[in-house]
């Protein structure tokens, strides 16, 4: 029984990250962006918690990796792409629906790639931008709706999917005992507080107040062990 529950800890924070990214298409179709960049944003956090957990546990598997992408696809694919389209290529009609459905179509072409190469790729770096980056800075420039020319924001999104698909090499970090992505993580904490201060917290998704707290626990973890470790080596 332990067993199962401990190599269910991983792929439950994989699922949640799912669910955030359906619940974040859910606010997109109903006009709220904040609600909606902030919902992936989270994804995010437990996409960078999911693998260094089931590492830290010892229970890594092929169907966490499957269960991974999938959740990748929606989260950080679909979910963009949706506030893309309702933020700026709705007026287009069908021609925005097109082009908004291009994001999801690279992105996951990008993960099935990846998929087939991981054993061959060097553990040092990503070939192309990984969807989780990609999808997080697309939901960073939508949160400028009606702040940001569109031509601006069009070809940021075109450029995000040909760096997904791109040869580029990306540094991994795996090594690093900080959360994958941190730059687009620190910049959503500071528009959480942005949020808090100009009173808006009402608006603000109450399950932030436990996924930021959760979040810095499990870093503040990772520093301590790394700690000990080097103490243990010395």
């Amino acid at each position: 029984m332990i067993h199962i529950i401990r190599n269910s800890i991983p792929n439950l924070f994989t699922l949640a990250n799912l669910f955030f990214g359906f619940l974040s298409i859910m606010y997109s179709a109903s006009g709220d962006y904040k609600n909606a960049a902030i919902l992936i944003l989270i994804g995010m956090m437990l996409d960078s918690m999911d693998g260094r957990i089931a590492r830290m546990l010892r229970v890594e598997s092929e169907l966490g990796k499957e269960l991974d992408s999938l959740a990748d696809i929606v989260t950080f694919g679909v979910a963009p792409a949706m506030m893309a389209y309702y933020a700026y290529f709705s007026a287009f009609g069908t021609i925005g629906m097109a082009v908004a459905g291009l994001f999801p179509l690279f992105g996951a072409y990008r993960l099935a790639r990846f998929n087939i190469n991981a054993v061959k790729s060097s553990l040092q770096y990503f070939t192309g931008v990984p969807i989780t980056a990609a999808g997080g800075l697309l939901t960073l420039l939508t949160l400028f709706h009606g702040k940001m020319l569109g031509y601006i924001f069009v070809i940021a999104f075109f450029l995000l999917c040909y760096l997904m698909v791109s040869t580029i090499k990306i540094p991994s970090l795996k090594d690093v005992p900080l959360p994958k992505y941190g730059i687009i993580i620190t910049l959503f904490l500071g528009y959480a507080i942005y949020i808090v201060f100009k009173k808006e917290h009402h608006r603000f998704p109450y399950f932030i107040y436990v996924a930021i707290p959760l979040y810095i626990a499990f870093i503040s973890y990772q520093l301590i062990k790394i700690k000990k470790n080097s103490q243990k080596k010395n």
